[in-house]
């Protein structure tokens, strides 16, 4: 019996604790409650209403020249004069560098002593083979000589010319990786050339997207450089596979403009009409909350505020196109909404 009277008193305080801490708790929770009921969040709402809109679709990429070309070097030697530098605008042909030429003039001239020889024994075994003096054995080894020699000689003749690297196409010369007095080899990369006629640029566009795009469609190009200037472009190729992410590269190729000429490497922002969308119901952005990817609204209802998950099809400026999860003529919250949770306390302070 003297040892029952411990453990009835163990087990009496033990009760009598967990008794004080679950009044607590309610306590705690019954003013919380209380303190929830009396917060009411001033909101402005506005009703949801089918409209007409132009569906667009943006993305922002890098502008690049549409031919950008590395200047090889085809023969070896010592840089001896340079001609143009970065900046530099040159037509096709105009030269870049001139390489020591001294050995390739050499074997240029006697390449076509060599060829003239040649040449001259091949005229004069035609004519003794035409009278019958020389056989046909003697006339094809005369024109195996010749051929030869010709061919050498051309071979030389494009040496020689090689040692003065030229431009390949019509540009602006945007790097020279050689200088005066220096050696380069044949196959080094002397300069990059830009042809700054038309530029080009390419994004990555969804598979809802891409199926509604066509080569050839126009569309709209904008850039810090030029605020508010919209630049017209073109789309080139629509690429027939996507990638990890189910995106498809588009090229779009752009006319450099002289009142507003682009340079290589500028962001450029592309917006791709997609048709317009007829009674579709539109809802502001800033009355998402959270992610396109993951959109939600809040919706009133009776004095409080609902959470609710929404579809969107499409992002047209400043506006977004619900498909899915809400209902025209509903109010839904587009200010104030940032310290809400679902079924809080509202009060309606604007309708717009």
């Amino acid at each position: 019996m003297r040892k029952l009277i411990p453990l009835l008193l163990l087990l009496l305080i033990a009760g009598a604790m967990v008794f004080v801490l679950f009044h607590n708790k309610a306590e705690v929770d019954r003013k919380a409650n209380n303190a929830q009921a009396a917060t009411v969040t001033p909101v402005s709402v506005m009703t949801a209403r089918k409209q007409t809109v132009d569906s667009s679709y943006t993305r922002t990429s890098t502008i690049v020249a549409d031919n950008e070309v590395s200047v090889v070097a085809q023969a070896s030697g010592k840089v001896v004069a340079v001609y143009a530098d970065v900046g530099s605008r040159l037509n096709a042909g105009a030269p870049l560098f001139k390489i020591d030429d001294a050995v390739l003039r050499s074997k240029l001239a006697s390449a076509r002593t060599a060829y003239d020889v040649a040449r001259k024994e091949w005229e004069r075994a035609v004519r003794l083979h035409q009278e019958q003096v020389i056989s046909d054995s003697d006339l094809e080894s005369c024109e195996e000589t010749f051929q030869s020699s010709k061919a050498n000689y051309n071979a030389a003749q494009q040496d020689y010319n090689d040692a003065t690297i030229t431009a390949p196409v019509r540009g602006v010369v945007t790097e020279r990786a050689v200088a005066l007095g220096a050696t380069v080899s044949s196959g080094t990369v002397v300069a990059t050339l830009i042809d700054d006629s038309a530029y080009k640029i390419t994004v990555n566009v969804g598979e809802q997207e891409a199926f509604k795009l066509k080569t050839g469609d126009a569309v709209k190009i904008e850039t810090d450089v030029y605020p508010g200037v919209a630049l017209s472009g073109r789309i080139r190729s629509i690429s027939g596979k996507s990638d990890a992410v189910h995106t498809f590269p588009v090229e779009v190729q752009i006319v450099n403009d002289k009142t507003h000429p682009l340079k290589s490497g500028i962001f450029g922002k592309v917006t791709f009409h997609l048709g317009t969308l007829r009674d579709a119901l539109v809802i502001p952005r800033e009355a998402l909350v959270g992610s396109v990817k993951e959109p939600r609204i809040y919706v009133a209802e009776h004095g409080v505020a609902k959470l609710r998950d929404i579809v969107v099809g499409a992002e047209v400026d400043a506006k977004l196109v619900v498909t899915a999860g809400l209902s025209e003529n509903e109010p839904v919250i587009v200010s104030g909404q940032e310290n809400l949770r679902d079924n809080a306390a509202i009060k309606v302070i604007h309708m717009k």
